[in-house]
């Protein structure tokens, strides 16, 4: 299960949009795997270790929202820690580029709603296949196929909609 464990953290992180509860997520989620280990079935554990994982984060995400309080997101409150490392590109202004482009697409992912978002994280990030993601998300193969072509579908439509928001500075 360990080699599998970025799989499960960055799908954690996506579907938390929070750290501390993707953590909180993966230990739980390992917690289970370890318990039920036994019903693993197959040789391919990453499909079955990425349901428990969804799971984990669906119950802590549940629970956040019926407490009502929201765990403290580091990464949304200190800017100033992502950027401590400094690595000169050799290119600065494509360097600067193609971070403000990535940081587009993750922030027009991380705004799609919850089942397109985890459904195009598993398979882009991830690399999972249809029949993988089908296990871990609990739907068939079709809805699988449907909810990456609208999460397409959006996520061309959002990023295409600030491009030319920043185009033409409105």
């Amino acid at each position: 299960m360990l080699p599998h464990l970025d799989a499960a953290y960055g799908l954690a992180r996506w579907m938390t949009k929070n750290d501390e509860l993707a953590n909180d997520a993966v230990q739980e989620a390992y917690l289970r795997a370890f318990r039920f280990f036994g019903s693993l079935r197959g040789d391919d554990g990453r499909p079955w270790l990425l349901r428990i994982v969804r799971n984990a984060c669906l119950e802590l995400m549940e629970r956040e929202q019926s407490s009502g309080t929201e765990a403290f997101d580091e990464e949304r409150h200190d800017e100033a820690a992502a950027g401590a490392v400094v690595v000169l590109p050799v290119n600065p202004e494509a360097a600067a580029i193609a971070r403000a482009e990535r940081q587009l697409v993750r922030d027009c992912v991380a705004g799609l709603p919850r089942d397109f978002r985890e459904v195009i994280v598993l398979r882009e990030l991830h690399g999972c296949s249809y029949r993988e993601i089908a296990d871990i998300v609990g739907v068939p193969i079709g809805t699988v196929m449907s909810r990456l072509a609208r999460a397409r579908r959006l996520l061309q439509g959002q990023i295409s909609q600030r491009v030319r928001r920043d185009e033409t500075g409105t």
